[in-house]
């Protein structure tokens, strides 16, 4: 048995900003989208040029108020080539919400509180 990862789901208030922020910031792209036939639910997965794993993000019609994220120790990690780039792209758009200058990593928060963790390719 051989098991690979696919997906990683997240639930997002906003479908279309949530869609803007992880095209702007992370580049991204819109792979597949199933809605349901009665309008309760929106799905989008999104990927990258580079591997076969998505982030799926889930938009609930009758879902009210903002989902509990816990302690936000859960997390979704990104490398990326560019470090430099990436942390003068990310904090124009004002979206890092942590840096552990000491590991030389940082973390951004898209608008539904969810953190992702910035990586360097060559560490």
């Amino acid at each position: 048995m051989n098991f690979r990862i696919d997906h990683y789901n997240i639930n997002v208030k906003d479908l279309e900003k949530s869609i803007e922020f992880y095209q702007n910031a992370l580049g991204l792209k819109e792979v597949k989208r199933k809605n349901a036939g009665d309008g309760s639910f929106i799905i989008v997965f999104l990927g990258d040029d580079s591997t076969t794993q998505k982030i799926e993000l889930t938009w609930l019609r009758d879902k009210e108020g903002k989902y509990e994220l816990g302690d936000n120790e859960s997390h979704i990690a990104f490398k990326v080539d560019d470090f430099d780039a990436a942390y003068k792209l990310h904090k124009e758009m004002g979206c890092i919400c942590y840096e552990n200058k000491s590991m030389g990593i940082y973390f951004i928060e898209d608008p539904d509180g969810y953190w992702l963790e910035i990586i360097p390719s060559k560490r």
